[in-house]
């Protein structure tokens, strides 16, 4: 069991929850997510297991995609439906033109302050734990981008999105701002992400179908084989003598003959279709292994 499991997530979970239940189902410590989904959300949740858990670190920056369902009216101290109310209630009647006109302003790199009921650290301290205490939080905006927002219905007081972003974005935040912008205040009543990186909705199967799985031994077949993560980088298949050579540390060559400039990181393939190592060039198709799995 080397490789990804995309989950559905239920709302009600969290990310912690997920690895937990997967880990048992599994029978196997080494689970970690690509990227958490707050409890409330649902949708996409690629877990990393057994030795893939070392791939983490590649997907750092992955993009998402999201369908957001945002309710004009009023604003919340969480920026979602569970936080607290801030400010007067209203019922307004959305004017599809003007929210397209401001959705320009959210589009491509933007400075986007995080809400206050975050895992962003102040002083070592997640801001949630501050914004429970009724403490201050005062969170620095950081540079995203949304490569593409686009208005998919509009009724009353209620906008839905979807949304393209870079890692690092906050939809919350998205809503918010539109609310400010807008003059009544608004907040993500509900939010599915359908893509994490190369990982999509169409891929991913809920807990329940993962649960009868289990009990069937059959959860390999949710499972996303190591060697077919990392699609964008190159494959160098290798030969048993080559691969043990490889799990000893030893650098391994490449193919001359790819067209191209030779890529600076390959997936090391061994003749039974395993994921071996991801080697990263030191010499013109010379990898070193930084990674054996």
């Amino acid at each position: 069991m080397n490789g990804v499991i995309v989950v559905d997530k239920s709302p009600g979970w969290t990310s912690h929850d997920v690895v937990a239940k997967v880990r048992n189902l599994a029978r196997i410590k080494k689970v970690g997510h690509l990227g958490t989904l707050d409890p409330a959300a649902t949708g996409v949740l690629p877990l990393v297991v057994g030795r893939a858990t070392r791939l983490a670190k590649y997907y750092l920056t992955s993009e998402k995609k999201y369908d957001a369902l945002i309710h004009f009216g009023w604003a919340t101290d969480s920026y979602d439906g569970d936080g607290e109310v801030d400010g007067e209630k209203s019922e307004p009647q959305l004017d599809p033109l003007r929210i397209a006109e401001l959705l320009e302003g959210f589009r491509g790199p933007i400075e986007q302050t995080p809400p206050p009921v975050s895992a962003k650290k102040i002083g070592g301290v997640p801001a949630y734990k501050l914004a429970r205490e009724k403490r201050p939080v005062n969170l620095k905006p950081v540079r995203v981008e949304v490569y593409s927002i686009e208005m998919t219905g509009c009724s009353g007081a209620e906008l839905r999105l979807t949304i393209h972003c870079s890692s690092g974005t906050y939809v919350r935040s998205i809503a918010h701002d539109l609310g400010r912008a807008y003059g009544c205040g608004a907040f993500l009543k509900a939010l599915r992400r359908v893509q994490s990186g190369e990982f999509s909705e169409s891929q991913a199967a809920t807990i329940s179908q993962l649960e009868e799985l289990a009990h069937s031994d059959r959860l390999v077949e949710a499972l996303i084989p190591a060697a077919r993560m990392l699609p964008e980088m190159q494959s160098q298949y290798v030969d048993k003598l080559t691969e043990g050579q490889i799990r000893q540390g030893r650098d391994f060559r490449g193919s001359p003959f790819r067209p191209g400039e030779p890529a600076r990181l390959v997936k090391a393939i061994s003749e039974d279709g395993e994921l071996v190592a991801i080697g990263e060039m030191r010499l013109p198709n010379v990898y070193h292994p930084t990674i054996v799995l």
